[in-house]
């Protein structure tokens, strides 16, 4: 096997390989003859077909699954005869296919990966966000647990802020109604700033039984074109106004979230529990990102586009899977471009954390790895079947070393920065940040009557 290389331009390298003509036909011919101890051919018995009407009949097709099979083959030896480390799928081209007399010439085109130099860690600068979880904040955790196990009661007297009414209403413009602008028997929260301006607040004060019409106007951004902007009229009838039933702090109620013993003291210690460690993880997300976003303005080296298309094609998918799994959606409405920006950070981000794995051999700590999974279980009623599911589940035991492993990466680099501290309150501390690595979501408007 004869190789020549020859660099194109950037990492795009142009790998010519030759395979001797003697090798093609050896494996042809094995081919052939494998094929006629088990084929049946009218007029011959099974494995008694003479070579001569094997060959004709079957050689082309069986050259040509040989040759594709000797160019992968042979392509991935002479990768490592040349010591290239491909990025990204090749370009593989046969040369010279129709002459059986010559040798089987065949050219790789593909990029390499880049030599990745690493930043002086300690130039890395970020900053730590830093909370308390205060006595006020447990409190007002307490009361979001209490909203989602909220009820609601008929109220006899007039609707106002935070009531939820159950109302009729049609819409029209110009005398008309409009499409997607009736309902029956709907139900609204007022100040949710669920529906358009002007149509909770038009509620506020009426009682059940009401009929009235709300003159209003859709926003001009609204979704819908043909009622950007424009003037309406909705007749609204109120069918029923109900206010909110907040669960008392009771043992039912600290049952219901795991807490059978100890009363308000053990409930608060749970809840505090819980409010430390999601504030764990969201300091520690921020920390990261913040780390990611000072890699990836420092680092400078050629990126392999094959790569980041890739990167492109995958998130794209991630796109389609977050709106429904893709179906009706026209493809053009994610063109590359909306992806582009995405896919270069985290292909920059995941050279650099390789990088930085091989040149420290960085391995997953299994002990890491355990409490996480301790961790995750805790969460559970049988924690230790959960924790043995994972150990039995292959996949799912892979994803969390992933997870671990960058975490370990990320160590490594955490203690080489320059981190200074921010204090914040909890709340801020834990409010999701924008992402540079999100994927984008629809945010079409579907709701009814302008919601």
């Amino acid at each position: 096997m004869q190789v020549s290389v020859e660099t194109t331009q950037g990492l795009e390298r142009k790998m010519t390989v030759a395979v001797p003509r003697e090798q093609v036909d050896t494996a042809v011919t094995a081919r052939l003859q494998q094929t006629a101890r088990s084929i049946r051919l009218n007029g011959f018995r099974k494995g008694k077909v003479p070579f001569k009407v094997i060959k004709s009949k079957f050689g082309k097709e069986v050259r040509m699954e040989v040759i594709n099979e000797l160019m992968n083959q042979t392509y991935f030896e002479a990768l490592n005869q040349e010591n290239l480390k491909p990025a990204g799928q090749p370009q593989i081209e046969p040369n010279r296919l129709e002459d059986e007399s010559a040798d089987l010439e065949f050219t790789a085109t593909f990029e390499v990966y880049p030599e990745v130099e690493l930043p002086d860690f300690s130039k890395v600068a970020v900053e730590r966000v830093v909370a308390d979880v205060t006595d006020s904040d447990i409190d007002e955790m307490i009361e979001t647990l209490r909203t989602q196990r909220q009820s609601w009661e008929v109220a006899d007297r007039p609707a106002a802020d935070g009531d939820m009414v159950n109302i009729d209403y049609v819409g029209k413009k110009d005398g008309e109604e409009f499409a997607g602008g009736k309902a029956e028997g709907s139900s609204v929260v007022l100040g949710s700033e669920r529906m358009i301006s002007g149509f909770e607040a038009g509620m506020q004060g009426k009682v059940a039984g009401d009929e009235f019409t709300l003159p209003l106007s859709f926003p001009e951004e609204y979704h819908n074109a043909d009622l950007a902007g424009q003037e309406v009229e909705f007749g609204i009838k109120i069918n029923s106004v109900n206010e909110q039933v907040l669960p008392e702090l009771n043992e039912e109620f600290y049952a219901s979230f795991g807490v059978d013993e100890g009363g308000e003291e053990a409930f608060r210690t749970e809840v505090a529990s819980n409010m430390k460690r999601e504030l764990k993880t969201a300091t520690r997300n921020k920390l990261k990102n913040a780390i990611m976003d000072a890699l990836v303005e420092k680092v400078d080296f050629t990126i392999p586009q094959s790569l980041i298309a890739a990167e492109v094609q995958q998130l794209r998918q991630q796109a389609l899977q977050q709106m429904g799994g893709g179906q009706n959606i026209d493809s053009s409405m994610l063109p590359d471009e909306l992806f582009a920006e995405q896919a270069r950070r985290r292909v920059v981000l995941g050279l650099v954390l390789g990088e930085i794995i091989q040149i420290e051999a960085i391995k997953v700590d299994a002990a890491q790895v355990r409490e996480r999974i301790e961790e995750l279980a805790s969460t559970y009623e049988s924690p230790e079947e959960v924790v043995n599911w994972y150990y039995g589940n292959k996949d799912q035991l892979e994803s969390i070393e992933s997870g671990v492993l960058e975490d370990q990466v990320f160590d490594f680099i955490i203690e080489r920065a320059t981190i200074s501290e921010k204090s914040v309150p909890y709340q801020e501390a834990i409010a999701p940040e924008p992402r540079k690595d999100s994927t984008p979501e629809q945010t079409a408007d579907d709701s009814e009557g302008g919601a």
